[in-house]
């Protein structure tokens, strides 16, 4: 095997991967590639296998059976030097509280044998990128949680990594600081750095991949752009249809059997609202009014990646 991929192979490269812990299956014979400057991304349910497919491509987990490549190097045999390549995010802040936000990177360099004058220089340079600069002398502890996570960031960013792996990385933040890593993230893209994510977060995979694949069970079960999914599993719009609540009912769309027959190619009643989805909704809102529907509320929207992940996985909870 040669020790470097050819610029035009995959940076990661799968076949048949397979994750078993006992009898426990957790990632089940996927098959996908990872090519060189994209945003590619996992998306799925929690405990559908997106962290143990991340675990094997950064080197921590052993790969049960399949065939795995990261930069053209097999994990068992050359894990090391795929780790010096990689940047890595993970779902937890593994950030050192006792040391400032500077010294937090200084030692992170020291890992990978640059000196403390090359650590100082990169640690003042990704500060300033995420935006860290007015925080270098202070502890980790008392910074927001957006704080904790760019710097989690620019600590994976220190190697000057050619791929950069986020487990997900904007779990529990607030909208602005999701915003702000997103757009620290595409600026990364767009200097070259190709990004493995997984989240769960619908917007956040429209917003940063490429090309993605959803894993439902330790399976993938799709894969293709946002926009490619939309096509290919929902409707180009959705009509949300909500009823007045009748006495003794959750809402009146009990009460509408045969009225929405025909009304659309898909039709989907939940307790809360009826799911139209339509090629043209404004012209199933007519129909629907035509058959003497009369909902509380009316909204047309575009479909969303989200559509697709629950028509793909269900709206059950898996525990």
């Amino acid at each position: 095997m040669p020790e470097t991929a050819p610029a035009t192979a995959p940076l990661i490269h799968a076949r048949g991967l397979r994750k078993c812990f006992g009898a426990f299956t957790a990632v089940d014979g996927v098959d996908f590639d990872v090519a060189p400057g994209e945003a590619f991304g996992f998306l799925g349910p929690n405990g559908a296998g997106k962290t143990s497919t991340m675990r094997m491509i950064g080197t921590v987990s052993p790969v049960t059976s399949g065939t795995l490549t990261v930069f053209g190097l097999d994990p068992a045999r050359h894990g090391a030097k795929i780790r010096t390549r990689l940047g890595v995010v993970p779902q937890a802040d593994t950030l050192d509280n006792e040391l400032s936000v500077l010294e937090n990177l200084l030692i992170y360099g020291r890992y990978f044998d640059l000196s403390w004058a090359e650590s100082r220089r990169r640690a003042i340079e990704l500060l300033e990128f995420v935006q860290l600069t007015d925080r270098a002398n202070d502890k980790v502890e008392p910074l927001s949680g957006g704080m904790k996570r760019r710097l989690v960031i620019a600590r994976s960013l220190i190697n000057e990594p050619s791929l950069l792996l986020l487990d997900e990385p904007t779990t529990g933040l607030d909208p602005q600081a999701r915003h702000l890593l997103w757009d620290r993230l595409y600026r990364l893209k767009q200097r070259g750095v190709t990004l493995c994510l997984t989240t769960h977060y619908m917007d956040e995979a429209e917003q940063l991949c490429d090309r993605l694949v959803v894993m439902d069970r330790a399976k993938i079960v799709a894969e293709g752009s946002p926009r490619q999914l939309i096509e290919k599993y929902v409707t180009k719009e959705v009509l949300e249809l909500r009823f007045p609540r009748a006495e003794g009912e959750a809402d009146d769309s009990a009460h509408l059997d045969g009225q929405l027959d025909g009304l659309a190619e898909r039709i989907e009643q939940l307790p809360d609202r009826v799911l139209v989805y339509t090629a043209d909704g404004e012209a199933a809102v007519a129909t629907a009014f035509e058959r003497g529907l009369r909902p509380a509320s009316v909204l047309v929207r575009r479909s969303t990646l989200e559509d697709v992940f629950l028509r793909l996985t269900g709206r059950s909870l898996i525990e």
